[in-house]
């Protein structure tokens, strides 16, 4: 159990897994004062002049009262900010480059089977000095080799 778990550390994805919180971290943090310091205030001014923005209070006096819907707007538009972020400069070239590293690894075929007999085939016959034979023998050129080798 702790074998895998050790082997999981010394790999370096714990290495590249923190550079990626902190990295999160920091952009978040940028989008979200990017939101409340521009986005926000746009929204509020749309409540009017007498609201402080787009915000209900349930009971007058009460500050814990307040539904704020500017801060809930807010929170989407830094979630959807945060997410193409992270899909156009992170998710999407690395699905790009995935798929040319497996284009190339497909290009590469191994022989098959009957490819892979007529090369050893070929080996041996040149091994006893034989021509090789090309191609798959007709029955006529079959008929025609002994099983020496030699022609009849």
């Amino acid at each position: 159990m702790f074998k895998g778990f050790k082997e999981f550390l010394m790999r370096g994805n714990v290495i590249d897994l923190a550079v990626a919180v902190v990295v999160g971290s920091a952009f978040t943090a940028l989008v979200t004062s990017f939101t409340t310091s521009i986005i926000k205030p746009v929204i509020a001014a749309t409540g009017g002049g007498n609201v402080t923005g787009l915000s209900i209070q349930l009971r007058e006096g009460n500050e814990a009262s307040i539904i704020d819907f500017a801060a809930v707007i807010n929170a989407v538009i830094t979630f959807l900010i945060t997410a193409a972020v992270v899909y156009f400069l992170f998710v999407l070239p690395m699905k790009t480059f995935n798929e040319r590293r497996k284009k190339a690894e497909t290009t590469v075929v191994d022989p098959t089977d009957v490819e892979l007999l007529q090369e050893i085939r070929d080996l041996l016959r040149r091994e006893q000095g034989l021509p090789a034979v090309t191609g798959l023998a007709s029955e006529s050129e079959k008929a025609e080799v002994t099983t020496d080798g030699q022609k009849k």
